[in-house]
């Protein structure tokens, strides 16, 4: 992961004191490469000291070595979040363009061809696929229960929590859950975790914060990258990301097993009539 998509992703959770540095860097990476610890407390109004805690909170070992970290995603501009400004629409949609670009290939460059391999071999090997999610986050559980069923997996998801968590508690061992959260924190989808893990069913986590409590208690993670934020003060949130990772899964079990082409066709087949 990138040092940019890592302070998206963490930009929710830091202190104010460590946002305002965060916020300095992802405004102009490149000029901060070539100055001084000093020069960039000054800019984000920070002590010095506030510099080397926030290295070793986003995980670098000091301040050259986020500066080199900074140096190679500095001339990627298309990596940062471009603002967007209803007083030129067509700017603003060329920038809109430019944060689901990003938001896309930094969930699937970021993806561990080890953890997509275990996630393949789960998603084919489950009785039944459990797929949960909360508020906005529901019609992406919604697409991923109607692809995995296309392929012939058969896969259920409710927008009622309470439904599926007792499907949950009545789910087999052999079942898969596959959790879909941009926080990682939703406290009912905790809960439906700890249910299934009762089973000892397997845990899937589709999530921005590697750190959450829903990143952490599953067995494995897909990691989105995400650039828009909705209030300054939330999480930053993207249905696209999400919908990128339950994508690349479909398409990934589509090219390995051509037996699930067969049974999208014969879906088609049978719902042909419906269509003019």
């Amino acid at each position: 992961m990138s040092i940019i998509d890592r302070l998206y992703s963490m930009l929710p959770t830091l202190t104010a004191t460590d946002r305002k540095i965060a916020q300095v860097l992802l405004t102009n990476p490149g000029a901060v490469v070539n100055t001084t610890i000093a020069a960039l407390a000054k800019e984000s109004n920070v002590s010095e000291a506030s510099i080397s805690r926030f290295c070793r909170t986003i995980g670098v070992e000091g301040f050259h070595q986020l500066k080199i970290e900074l140096a190679k995603v500095a001339e990627n501009r298309s990596a940062y979040y471009q603002e967007i400004n209803a007083d030129n629409l067509q700017q603003a949609l060329s920038n809109i363009s430019a944060n689901k670009v990003a938001e896309i290939e930094g969930t699937l460059k970021n993806a561990s061809s080890h953890d997509i391999r275990k996630i393949l071999d789960l998603l084919k090997q489950a009785s039944v696929i459990l797929v949960a999610a909360a508020g906005d986050t529901q019609p992406v559980a919604d697409d991923a229960v109607y692809k995995f069923n296309q392929l012939g997996l058969l896969a259920i998801t409710d927008s009622s929590w309470e439904t599926a968590l007792a499907q949950t508690m009545n789910a087999p061992a052999d079942a898969l859950l596959l959790v879909i959260s941009n926080s990682g924190e939703t406290r009912n989808l905790i809960t439906q975790i700890k249910a299934a893990q009762q089973r000892g069913i397997a845990v899937v986590a589709i999530t921005n914060r590697k750190d959450s409590p829903i990143g952490l208690a599953a067995d494995y993670q897909l990691l989105t990258a995400v650039r828009q934020q909705i209030f300054e003060s939330e999480y930053f949130f993207s249905r696209v990301a999400a919908m990128t990772a339950v994508e690349a899964l479909f398409l990934l079990l589509l090219a390995e097993d051509k037996t699930f082409m067969a049974h999208i066709k014969a879906h088609e087949a049978l719902i042909a009539e419906t269509k003019i």
